[in-house]
Order: structure tokens, then C-alpha cells, then sequence
């Protein structure tokens, strides 16, 4: 089940944190692929159309890659292509907490020099110089956009560019992107749901900056927090736009007074943590989230709305892990149910027992979810106690108490 199968061996892969109930595999069909075309092992993955319209291999076909160089991989999602071609000495660039730690263990697992590997966040400074840069083609089409931006200026002439993702992943606007940033793009046949996606640099393009990021005004009726500015890095939630579920939990905020620890759990753009900075100026907001454009967004929504000198921390982490027990007195939280392409409760179960841990004795947890989702059974089994605050058709805010 976790083990990967390549010309350069077998390696042992697990997500991380690891959940012995999860049973996800930390690789795909469209990192095997890409692994395969690298080793010239996807002959006639790239057809190319000759004068009668038969199709035939592109040349490039067969042959191995050269992989010397400085080698970038991109949006590596639990560090399966990171581990296999750690003799390569890569740079791996994520803006994934957990998919930096999953590399570390998996690097670790597999017997590799963990000095091989160059870990770097999407809000490092890249490489000056990429001779082959590899994507796991992300989710959102933005963070491939701004990432692509970022990374154009170490692209020469000789860079071998090549993609990977499953069908669902890789769209129109996604080989424009690719078109428009790094140069002529094409994309090859599918295999198992997955397909490539194969750039040629073009350096008479103008390399111009990322548009990212974004941001906007909030509307009215959101409390304290009506009319501040937000800022959205490219990657993080609802960049354009207030989310409904958490304007939702802004307009039933609980009423606080006093000094006191609050934790914006899994923080996204930090205006939840924002709201209520504003509404208790005593209370000194954690804002935490996996995603390193998220934790910048939300610095950057805090300091536009609060202030250069309120007090605030923000943390690039696994939820609540390493918060000392019994040293937050409230934990507003919007867990998501999605983990890449699979839907999941995973997330939620940690974020939950992580507040529950980290609580004092009579803490809060409030939580905003879809009503379908059935938290209340969740936090009722953790906390012993689970009251319903608000709800509509689609959401409910929930709130548990530390015993």
C-alpha cells in the first residue's frame, strides 16, 4: 500500500501526520507519470501530428532526462517525487507545512541524506538559476499562476519544463498559463487519469510579476471587521471574496472581554482572528494555518485592520501541536473537508482534539461547518458537550466546552 515502485527502486511513502484510519496513499498516478517520462519510459505520450495526420512520438521520446543541473519541484504534494529523485540534490518548493514535514519523514524512511534535499516555502526566495523545474499542478489555478510568475526569471532556454496531474486538474486554462509565463506548452495523451504537461522556455517573453495578491474591501454586517481591508496571497481560500461560511461565523462571534489567548485555527486569510483582535483589544490572537501564503495573508489582514502594534503571533504549523496544554482560553475554527482531491474528515478530527488539548479548563472551542458534515457528533464525543449557537439551511456554529 505505501510503497512506490521506480526504475531507481522502491521507496516507502507515507502521509503526514500519519493516521493509522487514513488510508490515502502519499503518491498518485500522475506522480508515476512524470516519473516515467523523466526515465523515457512514456513513449508516444506527446503524439505529434505529421503532414497525412497520423500520430506519431514526439522526438524527445525515449530518451532519459537530464536531470543536472539545479532541479526545482513544485507543489510536491507528500514528497514522493522529492524522495525519489533526492540523488539529484532538488530543490523542493511547497506552500504546504505538512507536505514539508511528510518530505522530511519520507526522506528520513528511505535512507536518505536529508542535506540532499533544499526545502524552501513559496514565500522563500526561489532559485536564481532552474535547469529542470517540475509542478505537481495545484489545485488552485492561482498559486500556479503566482508560483509560474515567481519562478519565470530562473527559467533559461535549456530548461527541461515539465507538469504532471490528474485530468481533472489540468484544464485550458491551465496550458495557457503555462503558454503565457514560460512558453510553447502541450499536453499529452491521458494514462490512469493522469496527464503531463510539457513547456518549452521562451525568453523573448516578458517576464512580468505575479498580479497576486489580492485585495478588497469587506462588506457591512460583518462586525468589527465591516469595511477592513483584506489580503489574499494566491493559494488561499476565496482570494476574491468574503466565504459564507465565514461570514457566517462573524455575525455570531462570541462577546469577550479581558486578556486572554485566542487561536484562529486553520486561519486562511486571518479575518476571523481580525474580528475578534478588534472586538477585545486585551486578547492576544495565534493565527495557524499549514499553508505559508495563508499565515502571510493573514498578518498582512491583521496589520491593515488592527494595527502595527497589536499584539498578535502567527504560526506556519500542524494545527495545534506544540501549544502547551491548558493555554488558550478560545478557539475559532473553519475546518476544511478537502485534503487535495479527496473529500476528508482527517483535518477536522486533529484540529478538534488539538483544541481540546490546548483549552483550559472551561475554553471554548466554536466551530462553523456545513450542516451536512455532522461536527456536533464529533465535538459531543470529544467535549462531552456540544451546543448548536446558530444555523441556516447550509451552516451551523457550533461551540464545545473544556471540561
Amino acid at each position: 500500500m505505501n510503497r512506490l515502485s521506480t526504475s531507481r527502486g522502491e521507496v516507502d511513502l507515507v502521509r503526514f501526520p500519519v493516521d493509522p484510519r487514513d488510508r490515502l496513499r502519499a503518491w498518485d498516478a500522475a506522480d508515476e507519470y512524470l516519473l516515467r517520462y523523466l526515465d523515457g519510459d512514456a513513449a508516444g505520450a506527446f503524439p505529434v501530428r505529421d503532414g497525412d495526420g497520423a500520430a506519431r512520438p514526439a522526438a524527445a521520446d525515449g530518451a532519459p532526462a537530464d536531470l543536472s543541473g539545479t532541479v526545482a519541484v513544485v507543489g510536491d504534494r507528500w514528497g514522493a517525487l522529492t524522495t525519489v529523485l533526492a540523488g539529484h540534490r532538488p530543490v523542493q518548493i511547497s506552500d504546504s507545512f505538512l507536505a514539508q514535514q511528510a518530505t522530511r519523514a519520507n526522506l528520513a524512511r528511505n535512507g536518505a541524506d536529508p542535506d540532499a534535499v533544499r526545502l524552501l516555502s513559496t514565500r522563500d526566495t526561489p532559485p536564481e538559476r532552474i535547469d529542470v523545474l517540475l509542478v505537481r499542478v495545484p489545485k488552485s489555478l492561482a498559486l500556479l499562476e503566482d508560483q509560474l510568475h515567481r519562478l519565470a526569471p530562473a527559467v533559461h532556454a535549456g530548461t527541461l519544463v515539465a507538469g504532471t496531474g490528474m485530468t481533472t486538474e489540468i484544464h485550458t486554462s491551465t496550458l495557457r498559463l503555462f503558454e503565457r509565463t514560460i512558453g510553447p506548452t502541450r499536453t499529452s495523451l491521458a494514462v490512469r487519469k493522469a496527464r503531463l504537461v510539457l513547456a518549452v522556455p521562451d525568453p523573448a517573453l516578458p517576464r512580468t510579476p505575479s498580479p497576486w495578491p489580492l485585495r478588497y474591501a469587506l462588506p457591512d454586517g460583518v462586525g468589527p471587521v465591516s469595511g477592513r481591508t483584506v489580503t489574499n496571497h494566491a493559494g488561499v481560500f476565496c482570494a476574491d471574496r468574503l466565504d459564507i461560511g465565514t461570514r457566517f461565523l462573524l455575525q455570531h462571534l462570541p462577546r469577550r472581554a479581558g486578556a486572554e489567548r485566542v487561536v484562529d485555527l486553520g486561519c486562511g486569510n486571518g479575518v476571523v482572528g481580525t474580528a475578534a483582535a478588534l472586538a477585545n483589544p486585551d486578547a492576544e490572537v495565534l493565527f495557524v494555518d499549514e499553508s505559508h501564503q495563508a499565515v502571510a495573508s493573514a498578518e498582512a489582514t491583521f496589520r491593515a485592520g488592527a494595527g502595527p502594534d497589536a499584539r498578535a503571533e502567527f504560526r506556519v504549523g500542524d494545527g495545534l501541536a506544540g501549544i502547551p496544554a491548558g493555554s488558550v482560553d478560545l478557539v475559532l475554527n473553519n475546518p476544511p473537508f478537502h485534503a487535495h482531491r479527496a473529500t476528508t474528515d482527517g483535518t477536522a478530527r486533529r484540529m478538534f482534539a488539538g483544541a481540546r488539548d490546548a483549552l483550559r479548563p472551561g475554553g471554548e472551542l466554536w466551530v462553523v461547518g456545513n450542516r451536512h458534515l455532522g461536527y456536533h457528533v464529533r465535538l459531543q464525543r470529544l467535549f462531552g458537550n456540544c451546543e448548536v449557537v446558530a444555523g441556516n439551511p447550509k451552516f451551523v456554529v457550533l461551540r464545545a466546552v473544556r471540561a
